[in-house]
């Protein structure tokens, strides 16, 4: 495998970000970007042992909601 993609959104209400992997089952968050971002490494180093390829790149997709009245 050569990449991971995240989908991470900010929580307007708590303050803080979460990511979720799409297609695999790996979730967390972060009060910063800077905290998010090390919690993501953190979390897929847990996931992928040393019998499982582990992605060379971790891709972060940023989403925003936006609503118009």
């Amino acid at each position: 495998m050569s990449e991971i993609v995240f989908e991470v959104r900010e929580d307007e209400v708590d303050g803080g970000y979460t990511a979720n992997a799409l297609g695999y089952g790996i979730h967390t968050q972060g009060d910063t970007l800077e905290e998010l971002r090390a919690m993501v490494k953190d979390a897929v180093q847990c996931y992928f042992d040393e019998t499982m390829d582990a992605p060379k790149i971790i891709r972060l997709h940023f989403v925003r909601d936006e609503v118009l009245a």
